[in-house]
Protein backbone atom coordinates (compact mmCIF):
# COMPACT_ATOMS: atom_id res chain seq x y z
CA UNK A 1 0.00 0.00 0.00
CA UNK A 2 1.51 3.54 -0.56
CA UNK A 3 2.54 5.21 2.32
CA UNK A 4 3.86 8.58 3.22
CA UNK A 5 7.73 9.41 4.99
CA UNK A 6 7.00 8.43 8.31
CA UNK A 7 7.46 11.00 10.94
CA UNK A 8 8.70 9.94 14.57
CA UNK A 9 8.62 11.29 17.64
CA UNK A 10 9.85 9.66 20.49
CA UNK A 11 8.98 9.58 24.42
CA UNK A 12 11.66 6.29 25.30
CA UNK A 13 11.53 3.33 25.53
CA UNK A 14 8.47 4.44 22.90
CA UNK A 15 8.19 5.89 19.46
CA UNK A 16 5.34 7.04 18.10
CA UNK A 17 4.94 6.76 14.13
CA UNK A 18 2.68 8.63 12.09
CA UNK A 19 2.21 8.29 7.58
CA UNK A 20 -0.61 8.51 5.52
CA UNK A 21 -1.66 5.20 3.82
CA UNK A 22 -3.93 4.54 0.46
CA UNK A 23 -5.95 1.30 0.21
CA UNK A 24 -7.21 0.70 -3.18
CA UNK A 25 -10.18 -1.39 -2.99
CA UNK A 26 -9.84 -5.28 -4.55
CA UNK A 27 -5.67 -4.38 -3.95
CA UNK A 28 -5.10 -3.46 -0.21
CA UNK A 29 -8.26 -5.75 1.37
CA UNK A 30 -11.18 -2.56 0.97
CA UNK A 31 -11.08 1.36 -0.11
CA UNK A 32 -9.50 3.53 2.19
CA UNK A 33 -6.91 6.47 3.50
CA UNK A 34 -6.26 7.88 6.52
CA UNK A 35 -3.69 7.95 8.85
CA UNK A 36 -1.62 5.01 10.63
CA UNK A 37 -0.12 5.82 14.28
CA UNK A 38 2.26 2.72 15.81
CA UNK A 39 3.88 2.85 18.69
CA UNK A 40 7.07 0.94 18.64
CA UNK A 41 9.98 -0.03 20.72
CA UNK A 42 13.11 -2.35 20.61
CA UNK A 43 12.16 -5.93 21.21
CA UNK A 44 14.86 -8.37 21.29
CA UNK A 45 17.35 -5.56 19.18
CA UNK A 46 14.57 -5.19 16.67
CA UNK A 47 12.25 -1.80 15.88
CA UNK A 48 9.12 -3.96 17.05
CA UNK A 49 5.26 -2.33 16.47
CA UNK A 50 3.77 -2.99 19.41
CA UNK A 51 0.58 -1.03 19.17
CA UNK A 52 -1.22 -0.15 15.89
CA UNK A 53 -3.78 2.64 15.25
CA UNK A 54 -6.01 3.13 11.89
CA UNK A 55 -7.57 6.49 11.82
CA UNK A 56 -8.90 6.02 8.08
CA UNK A 57 -12.04 7.42 6.01
CA UNK A 58 -13.85 3.77 6.74
CA UNK A 59 -11.18 1.26 8.75
CA UNK A 60 -11.62 2.85 12.32
CA UNK A 61 -9.22 0.48 14.21
CA UNK A 62 -6.27 -0.59 16.55
CA UNK A 63 -4.61 -3.94 16.84
CA UNK A 64 -2.59 -5.09 19.76
CA UNK A 65 0.62 -6.36 18.65
CA UNK A 66 0.40 -6.78 14.83
CA UNK A 67 3.90 -8.19 15.00
CA UNK A 68 3.75 -10.68 17.92
CA UNK A 69 3.40 -13.62 16.71
CA UNK A 70 2.09 -15.61 19.98
CA UNK A 71 -1.03 -13.29 20.31
CA UNK A 72 -3.72 -13.78 17.66
CA UNK A 73 -7.72 -13.30 17.87
CA UNK A 74 -9.04 -17.05 18.38
CA UNK A 75 -11.60 -17.92 15.51
CA UNK A 76 -10.61 -14.65 13.79
CA UNK A 77 -11.49 -14.68 9.82
CA UNK A 78 -8.40 -14.26 7.64
CA UNK A 79 -6.16 -14.94 10.59
CA UNK A 80 -3.28 -12.88 11.18
CA UNK A 81 -1.10 -11.92 14.22
CA UNK A 82 -2.12 -9.36 16.87
CA UNK A 83 -6.19 -8.81 18.34
CA UNK A 84 -7.65 -6.54 16.33
CA UNK A 85 -10.50 -4.17 17.91
CA UNK A 86 -12.49 -1.76 16.05
CA UNK A 87 -13.39 1.83 17.29
CA UNK A 88 -16.96 2.58 17.05
CA UNK A 89 -17.21 5.80 15.04
CA UNK A 90 -20.73 6.93 16.47
CA UNK A 91 -19.46 7.04 20.64
CA UNK A 92 -15.88 7.18 19.85
CA UNK A 93 -15.84 9.81 17.50
CA UNK A 94 -13.08 11.33 15.40
CA UNK A 95 -10.65 7.99 15.90
CA UNK A 96 -7.70 10.66 15.81
CA UNK A 97 -8.94 12.25 19.37
CA UNK A 98 -9.84 9.06 20.28
CA UNK A 99 -6.20 7.54 19.61
CA UNK A 100 -4.83 10.74 21.59
CA UNK A 101 -6.94 10.38 24.63
CA UNK A 102 -6.70 6.45 25.13
CA UNK A 103 -2.74 6.82 24.69
CA UNK A 104 -3.02 9.54 27.50
CA UNK A 105 -4.82 7.17 30.37
CA UNK A 106 -4.62 3.19 29.13
CA UNK A 107 -1.22 2.66 27.14
CA UNK A 108 0.71 0.83 29.39
CA UNK A 109 -2.43 -1.61 29.99
CA UNK A 110 -2.28 -1.71 26.41
CA UNK A 111 1.06 -2.56 26.15
CA UNK A 112 0.92 -5.14 28.05
CA UNK A 113 -2.08 -6.78 26.91
CA UNK A 114 -0.30 -6.57 23.39
CA UNK A 115 2.16 -9.17 25.10
CA UNK A 116 5.23 -6.67 25.90
CA UNK A 117 5.05 -5.81 29.77
CA UNK A 118 8.61 -4.88 30.31
CA UNK A 119 7.93 -2.74 28.09
CA UNK A 120 4.77 -1.27 29.67
CA UNK A 121 6.77 -1.41 32.89
CA UNK A 122 9.20 1.09 31.52
CA UNK A 123 7.00 3.66 30.26
CA UNK A 124 6.65 7.27 31.64
CA UNK A 125 3.47 7.96 30.49
CA UNK A 126 4.67 11.63 31.66
CA UNK A 127 6.95 11.48 28.95
CA UNK A 128 5.00 10.47 26.77
CA UNK A 129 2.24 13.03 27.51
CA UNK A 130 4.62 15.76 26.23
CA UNK A 131 4.93 14.36 23.07
CA UNK A 132 1.78 13.37 22.26
CA UNK A 133 -0.03 17.25 21.64
CA UNK A 134 2.94 16.71 18.47
CA UNK A 135 1.89 13.46 17.90
CA UNK A 136 -1.89 14.61 17.65
CA UNK A 137 -1.11 17.74 15.72
CA UNK A 138 1.03 15.91 13.20
CA UNK A 139 -0.98 13.11 12.45
CA UNK A 140 -4.39 15.55 11.65
CA UNK A 141 -2.13 17.77 9.44
CA UNK A 142 -1.01 14.56 7.65
CA UNK A 143 -5.14 13.45 7.32
CA UNK A 144 -5.71 16.58 5.73
CA UNK A 145 -2.44 17.35 3.48
CA UNK A 146 -1.23 13.56 2.61
CA UNK A 147 -4.87 12.96 1.25
CA UNK A 148 -4.44 11.56 -1.95
CA UNK A 149 -6.74 13.16 -4.95
CA UNK A 150 -6.75 13.43 -8.65
CA UNK A 151 -7.89 16.53 -10.73
CA UNK A 152 -8.04 14.32 -14.04
CA UNK A 153 -9.33 16.85 -17.51
CA UNK A 154 -12.67 17.17 -18.15
CA UNK A 155 -12.60 15.14 -21.61
CA UNK A 156 -13.15 16.04 -25.04
CA UNK A 157 -16.87 15.19 -25.93
CA UNK A 158 -19.26 16.35 -23.42
CA UNK A 159 -22.90 15.45 -22.37
CA UNK A 160 -25.07 17.87 -20.25
CA UNK A 161 -27.76 15.86 -18.85
CA UNK A 162 -29.57 18.00 -15.91
CA UNK A 163 -27.51 18.99 -13.11
CA UNK A 164 -24.30 16.65 -14.11
CA UNK A 165 -22.61 16.27 -17.04
CA UNK A 166 -20.55 13.11 -18.56
CA UNK A 167 -16.90 14.11 -20.79
CA UNK A 168 -15.46 11.11 -22.29
CA UNK A 169 -11.94 11.18 -22.84
CA UNK A 170 -9.17 8.75 -24.74
CA UNK A 171 -6.47 8.41 -22.11
CA UNK A 172 -2.91 7.21 -22.22
CA UNK A 173 -0.73 7.14 -19.24
CA UNK A 174 3.24 8.00 -19.32
CA UNK A 175 3.53 4.33 -18.67
CA UNK A 176 1.51 3.00 -21.76
CA UNK A 177 -1.42 2.25 -19.81
CA UNK A 178 -4.91 3.76 -20.52
CA UNK A 179 -8.40 3.47 -22.22
CA UNK A 180 -11.18 5.35 -22.41
CA UNK A 181 -12.18 7.42 -19.41
CA UNK A 182 -15.84 8.17 -18.56
CA UNK A 183 -16.12 11.65 -16.29
CA UNK A 184 -19.08 12.36 -14.33
CA UNK A 185 -18.97 15.96 -13.16
CA UNK A 186 -20.94 18.52 -11.56
CA UNK A 187 -21.13 22.02 -10.77
CA UNK A 188 -19.96 23.26 -6.94
CA UNK A 189 -19.97 26.27 -4.86
CA UNK A 190 -21.99 28.50 -7.30
CA UNK A 191 -24.50 28.24 -9.90
CA UNK A 192 -24.07 27.68 -13.77
CA UNK A 193 -23.17 31.20 -15.54
CA UNK A 194 -21.71 32.61 -12.27
CA UNK A 195 -17.98 34.22 -12.82
CA UNK A 196 -16.90 31.57 -9.76
CA UNK A 197 -18.73 28.29 -10.39
CA UNK A 198 -16.57 25.06 -9.85
CA UNK A 199 -16.76 22.51 -12.25
CA UNK A 200 -15.56 19.09 -9.69
CA UNK A 201 -15.29 15.23 -11.13
CA UNK A 202 -17.89 13.73 -8.94
CA UNK A 203 -17.04 10.23 -10.41
CA UNK A 204 -14.02 8.65 -12.28
CA UNK A 205 -14.12 5.65 -14.64
CA UNK A 206 -11.05 4.58 -16.30
CA UNK A 207 -11.84 1.66 -18.24
CA UNK A 208 -8.19 0.96 -18.89
CA UNK A 209 -6.60 -1.80 -20.81
CA UNK A 210 -4.42 -2.84 -17.41
CA UNK A 211 -5.45 -1.22 -14.32
CA UNK A 212 -9.30 -0.61 -14.85
CA UNK A 213 -10.37 1.26 -11.64
CA UNK A 214 -12.85 3.82 -10.80
CA UNK A 215 -13.01 7.18 -8.30
CA UNK A 216 -15.69 7.52 -6.01
CA UNK A 217 -14.86 12.23 -5.29
CA UNK A 218 -11.78 12.28 -7.45
CA UNK A 219 -10.70 15.48 -5.65
CA UNK A 220 -12.44 14.81 -2.40
CA UNK A 221 -12.00 11.49 -0.92
CA UNK A 222 -10.73 9.59 -3.86
CA UNK A 223 -11.78 6.38 -2.85
CA UNK A 224 -10.12 4.13 -5.98
CA UNK A 225 -11.77 0.59 -7.07
CA UNK A 226 -9.94 -1.69 -8.84
CA UNK A 227 -12.65 -3.97 -11.16
CA UNK A 228 -12.03 -7.95 -10.75
CA UNK A 229 -11.00 -8.33 -14.28
CA UNK A 230 -12.34 -12.25 -13.48
CA UNK A 231 -15.83 -11.04 -13.39
CA UNK A 232 -15.96 -8.01 -15.12
CA UNK A 233 -15.96 -8.68 -18.77
CA UNK A 234 -16.10 -4.94 -20.14
CA UNK A 235 -15.83 -2.29 -17.50
CA UNK A 236 -17.78 0.47 -19.58
CA UNK A 237 -20.30 -2.17 -20.42
CA UNK A 238 -20.28 -2.13 -16.84
CA UNK A 239 -20.28 1.52 -16.25
CA UNK A 240 -23.39 1.88 -18.57
CA UNK A 241 -25.02 -0.73 -16.32
CA UNK A 242 -24.63 0.88 -12.77
CA UNK A 243 -26.19 4.12 -14.92
CA UNK A 244 -28.99 2.35 -16.84
CA UNK A 245 -29.77 0.68 -13.19
CA UNK A 246 -29.56 4.21 -11.75
CA UNK A 247 -26.87 3.72 -9.08
CA UNK A 248 -25.35 7.11 -9.77
CA UNK A 249 -27.55 8.90 -7.11
CA UNK A 250 -25.67 6.70 -4.82
CA UNK A 251 -22.44 6.81 -5.81
CA UNK A 252 -22.42 10.27 -6.19
CA UNK A 253 -23.99 10.39 -3.11
CA UNK A 254 -21.20 7.95 -1.37
CA UNK A 255 -18.08 10.35 -3.39
CA UNK A 256 -18.97 13.14 -0.54
CA UNK A 257 -21.95 15.34 -2.60
CA UNK A 258 -25.35 14.40 -1.10
CA UNK A 259 -27.12 17.43 -2.55
CA UNK A 260 -26.12 16.85 -6.20
CA UNK A 261 -27.54 13.20 -5.60
CA UNK A 262 -30.47 14.77 -4.60
CA UNK A 263 -30.94 17.15 -7.69
CA UNK A 264 -30.39 14.42 -10.15
CA UNK A 265 -32.95 14.18 -13.08
CA UNK A 266 -33.15 10.52 -13.98
CA UNK A 267 -35.57 10.90 -17.02
CA UNK A 268 -33.17 13.51 -18.33
CA UNK A 269 -30.18 10.82 -17.96
CA UNK A 270 -31.69 8.07 -19.67
CA UNK A 271 -32.42 10.68 -22.75
CA UNK A 272 -28.87 11.07 -23.05
CA UNK A 273 -27.44 8.03 -22.55
CA UNK A 274 -27.62 6.95 -26.25
CA UNK A 275 -25.77 9.26 -27.28
CA UNK A 276 -23.33 9.05 -24.54
CA UNK A 277 -23.24 5.31 -25.13
CA UNK A 278 -22.73 5.76 -29.14
CA UNK A 279 -19.76 7.88 -28.66
CA UNK A 280 -18.16 5.99 -26.10
CA UNK A 281 -17.85 2.91 -28.18
CA UNK A 282 -16.91 5.03 -31.44
CA UNK A 283 -13.77 6.48 -29.25
CA UNK A 284 -13.58 2.50 -28.11
CA UNK A 285 -12.98 1.13 -31.41
CA UNK A 286 -10.61 4.73 -32.22
CA UNK A 287 -8.09 3.04 -29.77
CA UNK A 288 -8.72 -0.03 -30.79
CA UNK A 289 -7.50 0.82 -34.58
CA UNK A 290 -4.92 3.44 -33.62
CA UNK A 291 -3.24 1.15 -30.89
CA UNK A 292 -4.76 -2.53 -30.57
CA UNK A 293 -6.60 -1.36 -27.23
CA UNK A 294 -9.94 0.17 -26.52
CA UNK A 295 -10.04 3.67 -26.23
CA UNK A 296 -5.95 4.40 -25.51
CA UNK A 297 -4.73 7.11 -28.08
CA UNK A 298 -0.96 6.92 -29.35
CA UNK A 299 0.25 10.29 -27.22
CA UNK A 300 0.30 10.71 -23.69
CA UNK A 301 -2.77 12.76 -21.98
CA UNK A 302 -1.28 14.34 -18.67
CA UNK A 303 -3.89 15.20 -15.75
CA UNK A 304 -4.51 18.37 -15.17
CA UNK A 305 -2.44 18.47 -12.45
CA UNK A 306 0.29 18.13 -13.65
CA UNK A 307 -0.05 21.41 -15.08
Amino acid sequence: MPQSPATQFTAKPLTFTVRHQLWDGNVEDHVDQGVSIDVTADVGGRSTVLLRFNCFDIEKSYIYGPENPELATPGRVGGGLGVHCRMDPIVDGNPIGWTIRTLETKLPKMLARAGYKDVAEATDLASVRGVLPDVEACARETFISKRNTVKHNRGTDIFEAGNIRFGLEMRRQRNGDGGLALHVLGDVGGSKGKSYVEETELLAFDCFWQGAHYHYGPRNKNHRINWDMTIIDDPLEWTFEQIQNRKLGPMIERAGYPGIAADLDLDKIAAVLPALKKRAFEMYEEGERLTGHKGLPLEFTPNLAAD
